[in-house]
This record gives structure tokens, C-alpha cells and sequence, in this order.
């Protein structure tokens, strides 16, 4: 039963907002070439990137939670949570913009929260660049909300708390990737190659990555939307 642990996830963490896109009023199903385009553009950046962590040894998969299907020594389901968590997390992101229309945080806000990001961001690059993890993870953080500063200003205005709502499944989620409530992670780190702080058994590192693939994929669904 284990062996369907991860695949289980992804189907989880996708079925609900998949169900509710039907939903009259929003009817978020009929953005979906939109948002599978973005979402293949930027899963297959992640997905170059993961595949030469995985090479590497910076991360890996434990054989007890999947399938056994791999392609470059990934396992099918962690090519499926490149498309699962992020179409979840779009559609809370406009769920809450249909919903809530006004729920926006101030343009000063947005800036003085990203220089603050950035600096942070700039800190932990220069003070860790012998951890593999930390400075790609923080480089492309910083590169997205330098992004968002410059083409997603407005999006960000409400990706700053939409962030904040997905950060609970993401817990729930990647917790359980990581080893919480089961014996053994499903996806394991090499501490070396990251701060070592953990959020639960999360890696700090994880919540700036999340950001970075969730906010990127918004960005170009917006772009998409536009043209």
C-alpha cells in the first residue's frame, strides 16, 4: 500500500480544486490550456533542475513510497507534482481573487515585503554558496520576485496572501514527503547541501521553492491571458 503513497498525494492534492473548477459561477476549468502550457514551461525548468540534484545526490526518492517508474532517475510521480500542485495552488490563487476581489495588499507593502526578500535572499546566497540546495533555491527566489517587481507588481499584491493560504496544504503535503506522520521520508536530503533548518521535516529551502514555481507559473498564465 506505501508504494502508492506519493502518487496518492498528487492525485489528493489535485482532486478537490480539479472537482471545484467546475463550479458555474468561477468556471476555472476553461483556463486550462492556458495553465497547462505555463505549467510545462516552468515544470521543465524544475524538472532539469531536479533531475541534476537528483544525479548529484543533493535529493533523492525512497523506493518504499512509489511505483518504480522512473525517467532520469525520477520517479513518474515527482513528474506529476510539477502539473498536480501546481494547478491546485493557481486555482486557490484565483479562487480567492473571484471570491475576494479586494483582498490586496498595498503596492508600498508589496515593494517594502520584496526588498526585504531580496535582502534576505542576497544573505543567505553569499553566506552559503558551497550549499547546492540553498544558493540555486535562493538564486531563483530572488530572480522571481525581482521578476514579479518588474512584470507581476499586481499579481504579487495578491500572491503575497494566497501564498499564505497554500502554505497549509503545502505543510500537510510536503510534510508527509518529508517524514512526517510515516516511518521514513519519501523524498530524503542531503543536509549538507542545505541550511539544515527545518520546519517540521520540512527544509526551510522548500517554501522558497514553492514560491518561485508557484508565483513563475501564475506569471506566464497572466502573460498568456494578455496576448
Amino acid at each position: 500500500m506505501t508504494h502508492w503513497l506519493y502518487l496518492a498525494l498528487n492525485l489528493g492534492s489535485i482532486s478537490i480544486p480539479l472537482l471545484y473548477s467546475f463550479e458555474k459561477k468561477m468556471y476555472f476549468i476553461k483556463n486550462w490550456k492556458k495553465i497547462f502550457v505555463s505549467t510545462t514551461i516552468v515544470a521543465t525548468f524544475f524538472l532539469i533542475w531536479d533531475a541534476i540534484f537528483t544525479a548529484k545526490g543533493v535529493w533523492g526518492f525512497n523506493p518504499d513510497y512509489y511505483l518504480g517508474f522512473k525517467i532520469l532517475k525520477m520517479p513518474i510521480e515527482e513528474w506529476l507534482f510539477f502539473f498536480c500542485i501546481p494547478y491546485a495552488s493557481i486555482f486557490i490563487h484565483y479562487a480567492l481573487k473571484h471570491f475576494k476581489p479586494k483582498l490586496l495588499i498595498p503596492i508600498f507593502w508589496v515593494k517594502f515585503i520584496s526588498v526585504i526578500l531580496i535582502f534576505l535572499s542576497v544573505n543567505l546566497i553569499v553566506l552559503n554558496y558551497n550549499k547546492a540546495y540553498t544558493l540555486i533555491d535562493f538564486s531563483v527566489f530572488l530572480i522571481t520576485i525581482l521578476l514579479g517587481l518588474l512584470f507581476g507588481i499586481k499579481i504579487l499584491q495578491r500572491f503575497f496572501i494566497a501564498f499564505l493560504i497554500i502554505l497549509i496544504p503545502f505543510f500537510i503535503v510536503n510534510g508527509i514527503l518529508t517524514g512526517s506522520f510515516i516511518e521514513a521520508p519519501v523524498v530524503w536530503y542531503d543536509n549538507s547541501q542545505n541550511l539544515g533548518i527545518r520546519i517540521f521535516t520540512i527544509p526551510v529551502e522548500d517554501t522558497a521553492y514553492a514560491f518561485s514555481m508557484l508565483f513563475l507559473n501564475i506569471l506566464i498564465f497572466e502573460k498568456l491571458k494578455t496576448r
